[in-house]
């Protein structure tokens, strides 16, 4: 039996769940079904410009894994551009950010800031 998926993080639910073809009903079409953690990494990658090592610490998976998610959401998009299919985003092991986004242990949004990973905020009257 394989290993059950972590939990991957997203910003936000898509406000479109269906992309299809203009003018063919989506009965008559066939559906590819990505899910919410590969719209993630299209998002960050592609949308975002984002570093794979950065955009995965971002969802809380490996760098390595970030890239089979990319690499199986490009697919995906590719085969509905190219076939002429219909291309519904739901479901997947995903943690939705809240509001104001993920926080890390501090408090503060998005981690700590660039070079001090791993520290906490120093006193302001040192």
């Amino acid at each position: 039996m394989p290993r059950p998926r972590c939990c991957r993080r997203i910003s936000g639910m898509p406000s479109v769940p269906l992309f299809k073809p203009a003018g063919v009903p989506a009965r008559s079409l066939e559906v590819i079904v990505m899910t919410l953690d590969e719209l993630e990494a299209v998002r960050l990658a592609d949308l975002e410009g984002r570093y794979h090592e950065e955009a995965a610490a971002r969802m809380g998976v490996s760098r390595a894994t970030f890239g089979r998610i990319l690499d199986a959401a490009r697919r995906k998009v590719a085969a509905a551009l190219v076939g002429g299919r219909a291309l519904r985003i739901e479901g997947g092991p995903v943690a939705v950010a809240p509001r104001g986004g993920f926080r890390c242990r501090w408090g503060r949004r998005g981690g700590p800031e660039p070079g001090r990973a791993g520290r906490p905020p120093e006193e302001e009257n040192r």
